[in-house]
């Protein structure tokens, strides 16, 4: 899969070090066999053995050197994901699933999901309710308010194609557990008095499951709950998702915030007051 840089669209980043190593070990050689060659033809005998002498850490340093060029790239890649600065991608590079897995599992989602978290919770108590009921807060569900990460440590956290048939399979368990970051800002929010909506992409046949697991995940009160109906399928999310906010409208809610982890969650119109995006670098949706 290619890179967000020209570099990886061309040469891959260990063939890139494969060739520099390459070129060094050439020239070490040249210039020994040059270096005997001399003597040789000073003293008249013929050139000894060639031995290869460098320091006995080159090859250690120069994957480490590649190892945290592959890191770099990554974060590039995943800021890229996060700004909504990439084309639609399907797959993770295949170059960053380590550092994919050793974020996703590592204190650095959970930091960056407490930081939304924690914004989204300031935003919302400065903002003075009308009093009247309609004052609402959009929340997404998947990688939002529960977490897949259990189904994606099974699946190459997002280097293999999604499989809709497989994650729906998933889905039925009612096993995701709750985002913790994401449970304290529901709860705030429902604590301060706006109405809740929750918005997702899971289809309507799921709503009785999908139930079940937000009860046992520790959300347990919503004013609507909204799934995709057999008109909404094969809507783009960013289409489907902005006819539901669009009906809101319609009925006179004032969405004043929207919690998800995909572009297409919160683009398009209407707009809420405030957006808030949750990092996930697994996976795309449009």
């Amino acid at each position: 899969m290619p890179f967000l840089l020209d570099s990886f669209r061309s040469i891959s980043t260990m063939g890139l070090f494969r060739i520099v190593l390459l070129f060094s070990l050439c020239s070490l050689i040249s210039r020994a066999f040059s270096h005997e060659t001399v003597n040789a033809h000073n003293n008249h005998i013929l050139p000894r053995p060639l031995i290869l002498k460098y320091p006995d850490n080159l090859i250690e340093t120069q994957l480490n050197q590649l190892n945290e060029e592959v890191k770099r790239q990554c974060t590039t890649w995943r800021f890229a994901v996060e700004a909504n600065n990439l084309n639609p991608w399907k797959t993770i590079p295949r170059e960053c699933l380590e550092y994919v897995r050793d974020y996703m599992m590592g204190r650095g989602y959970g930091l960056d999901l407490e930081r939304v978290s924690n914004e989204a919770g300031v935003f919302a108590k400065s903002v003075e309710l009308r009093g009247d009921g309609k004052d609402a807060w959009i929340f997404d569900i998947d990688e939002t308010l529960l977490s897949n990460l259990p189904y994606y440590q099974e699946h190459g956290y997002g280097l293999e194609i999604f499989d809709p048939v497989e994650f729906d399979k998933w889905v039925e368990k009612a096993m995701s557990p709750a985002i913790e970051a994401s449970l304290k800002l529901y709860e705030e929010v429902l604590g301060l008095g706006f109405k809740i909506f929750l918005l997702t992409g899971r289809s309507e046949k799921q709503r009785s499951i999908t139930v079940d697991n937000l009860i046992n995940a520790g959300v347990r009160y919503w004013d609507k709950l909204i799934l995709r109906s057999s008109d909404d399928h094969g809507k783009l999310a960013i289409i489907y998702k902005s006819e539901k906010r669009n009906e809101m409208v319609q009925e006179g809610y004032r969405i004043l915030g929207n919690s998800g982890d995909q572009w297409s969650d919160l683009l398009g119109s209407p707009m809420p007051s405030r957006s808030f995006k949750l990092p996930n670098p697994m996976y795309y949706i449009p």
